[in-house]
This record gives C-alpha cells, structure tokens and sequence, in this order.
C-alpha cells in the first residue's frame, strides 16, 4: 500500500512550532544578562540610610537602589546588585539570607551573591560598601 503525501497544512504548523520552540530556548538562555534592563551597579555613590536597618546576621534589600546588602558580624556589610543575573529582572523579596526572582524563579544567596537555583548560574556582581556615621553608602568610592 503506497504512503500518502503529509498534508501541507501540517509541515507548516510542524515548521512554525519549531521556530517558537527555538526562540523561546534563546530566550530563556543562561547566559548573564547583567545590564539587561539597566546598569546592575550603582555608577555613584549611594545613600542607604541607617546601617542598623540591616540586621546582623541577616539582609535588607533595597529595591529602589537596585541593591541587597548583608550583615554577617556587627559593622561589617557586604552589598551585591539585586538585579537577576538571568534576565535583568529585580529580586522581589528576602526568605532569610535568599532572595528571590520573580521573573523565572532564580535565587541567590545574599550574602555571597552566588546563585542558588536556576536558570541563573552567574552570581550577583558585589558592590563595594560602607558605614560612614552610622549609614551605608554603596557604590564607587564607597
């Protein structure tokens, strides 16, 4: 019994699934995207306000700063982006010492900025910090 032809109508449909499939595979890459959506680190100084709003042994993120800062011991701070290293976008919330991404679930412990669950591999990039009077200041010459 002879084969019958596929029907057009199904190469096509076949074609343009493979072609989506492809460019949502380049889309959700993992490689970094730092300075996707805007410059990951602060490129002057910043004003956090009072270094006591940071815990020790816990984290704040500051949001409008685009930055999650740490504090392992008392006076000392480490500061990393908390822009994702996957997509660009901004870590919604802190659970503990993990921050979360909201756009593909990545997260990231803040205190080394590696990341801890995927699609990101590349950790957050660290920005330099300090506490001058008894506030945080990040960014160059920090």
């Amino acid at each position: 019994m002879p084969a019958r032809p596929t029907p057009r109508r199904t190469v096509l449909k076949g074609v343009a699934l493979a072609g989506a499939a492809g460019a949502g595979v380049a889309a959700c890459s993992t490689e970094s995207k730092l300075g996707h959506a805007e410059e990951p680190t602060p490129t002057a100084p910043v004003d956090l306000g009072a270094a006591d709003a940071v815990p020790v042994g816990g984290a704040k993120l500051y949001r409008e700063a685009r930055l999650v800062v740490s504090c392992p011991a008392e006076g000392q701070y480490k500061a990393f982006s908390a822009q994702c290293t996957h997509a660009g976008c901004l870590l919604e919330k802190l659970e503990g010492n993990e921050g979360n991404c909201p756009c593909h679930g990545s997260r990231f412990d803040v205190t080394t900025g590696r990341a801890t669950k995927g699609p990101a591999t590349v950790p957050l990039p660290e920005v330099p910090i300090s506490a001058k009077d008894g506030r945080l200041v990040a960014g160059p010459d920090a």
